[in-house]
């Protein structure tokens, strides 16, 4: 693609510029990033050298047009969590769907005859049209004609229209508004949005509630979020996890010990499950799944798998769906998950829903990432005793004297799988 930005100049007006200034939370990000007010601001870009707003950056745009334009009669939550889903906040993105000849341009992914048509038919003149669609990359003009589809969209047939309706009847058109087809974007559009920051920077911190515990996603529990999941995957290790991953399970001593010695078989390993029929781990195959990303993923002498192991006891009790409000044998909730994923870079494995973390590699794979920057906090090597804790509620409110009953289960917990270490198996139950 011929067109380019390299600086906010490039792509904003004077005045809109001098807007992103005087909101407090961007001002600072560009300081801190080096930036000058009356100097050229530069635009971030990913390893691939795309440029893309920050989330705070997403989040002020989203205000400054709302505000100037729609009176606040859209929601600028709405808008960020649609950008983070449709362009992941990349500006120069245009993609042409399947079966159209024309191609949805920038953070929001706008169809150019929908642009037209909001101008022609029904005034929306702020920002003139024009002919080459390639000024629609510039994301004032995009998120403002964003805006103004959505407000269209909130009174369709001239009747009110709730934000379900509006966020999948921008994705598939208002007659598959409450078509299957768009209900998963709907699920993504919740849990996307619960994470997005309300005008805060996530660079410090991922969201916190008002307990300091990371915010949780409104999709449901993973058991529920889904329910055209195959009920094998609640029975077989292979339905839920990849071919992969399962060949990494045999080649781990421990487990094929166990396995093998419970007549389980390659390609149809059965979960240990309880008394009401719910999937769980062992403390064997806890303590491989914990290895095995260690050792793929996140070497680091610090971030042991007994710890593992035990945080996430804790948090789920191994139970493969978590227990609720935390999903995952990890108990590391979507939001937080997300977070890791789009914003820090730990992407080994895809994470689209939250019944992702409920395949025990994911949910290690992120909560291990989770322990992996608390114990890096703000640039200082941390101890376990505050990594430990900030898992559970959050680097904030780590108290060095608490010896809360999270923190007494965990040490109890840890010595049982470090005593696990000096055996040289462990019974494994297969129900």
């Amino acid at each position: 693609m011929a067109y380019s930005f390299t600086y906010w100049d490039d792509c904003v007006d004077p005045e809109d510029l001098e807007a992103m200034w005087n909101v407090p939370e961007v001002s600072v990000e560009w300081l801190k990033a080096g930036e000058e007010q009356g100097q050229k601001v530069h635009l971030s870009r990913d390893p691939d050298g795309q440029p893309y707003l920050t989330q705070t950056e997403m989040r002020a745009v989203a205000d400054i047009v709302i505000n100037r334009h729609f009176q606040s009669e859209i929601n600028p939550g709405m808008i960020c969590a649609i950008a983070e889903l449709e362009s992941d906040r990349i500006l120069l993105v245009m993609n042409t769907p399947y079966k159209s000849k024309e191609p949805n341009v920038g953070l929001m992914q706008l169809l150019p005859k929908t642009v037209e048509w909001l101008i022609s038919e029904l005034g929306y003149h702020s920002y003139a049209a024009e002919e080459n669609i390639e000024y629609l990359f510039k994301p004032f003009i995009n998120v403002y004609f964003a805006a103004a589809y959505l407000k269209w969209l909130s009174s369709f047939d001239n009747n009110k229209r709730d934000e379900e309706f509006m966020i999948r009847a921008y994705k598939g058109g208002t007659k598959k508004a409450t078509h299957k087809s768009t209900l998963r974007y709907w699920k993504s559009y919740l849990a996307v949005k619960e994470s997005f920051p309300c005008r805060k920077s996530v660079d410090d911190d991922p969201p916190l509630n008002n307990s300091g515990l990371p915010v949780h996603s409104q999709t449901g529990s993973p058991e529920h979020s889904d329910q055209s999941k195959d009920a094998n995957d609640d029975i077989y290790w292979d339905s839920r996890t990849s071919p992969d991953d399962m060949n990494a399970m045999w080649n781990h001593p421990a487990v094929r010990k166990v396995w093998t010695k419970s007549k389980e078989t390659r390609g149809k390993v059965r979960f240990s499950q309880d008394e009401k029929k719910r999937p769980y781990l062992s403390r064997v195959e806890m303590k491989a799944v914990a290895d095995i990303i260690l050792i793929r993923y996140l070497s680091n002498p610090k971030t042991k798998s007994t710890v593992l192991c035990a945080i996430g006891e804790v948090a789920s009790m191994r139970f493969v769906h978590g227990v609720e409000p935390r999903p995952g044998i990890m108990g590391i909730d979507y939001s937080t998950a997300f977070w890791l994923y789009l914003e820090l870079g730990f992407r080994a494995y895809k994470l689209e829903s939250v019944d992702d973390l409920s395949n025990p590699f994911v949910s290690m794979y992120f909560g291990a990432a989770y322990v992996a920057w608390l114990s890096e906090y703000e640039g200082r090597e941390r101890t376990p005793d505050f990594f430990v804790q900030a898992y559970f509620v959050g680097p904030k409110n780590v108290n060095p004297q608490d010896t809360s009953t999270l923190w007494l289960k965990y040490e109890e917990v840890l010595s049982k799988y470090e005593d696990e270490r000096k055996r040289h198996g462990e019974s494994c139950s297969i129900m």
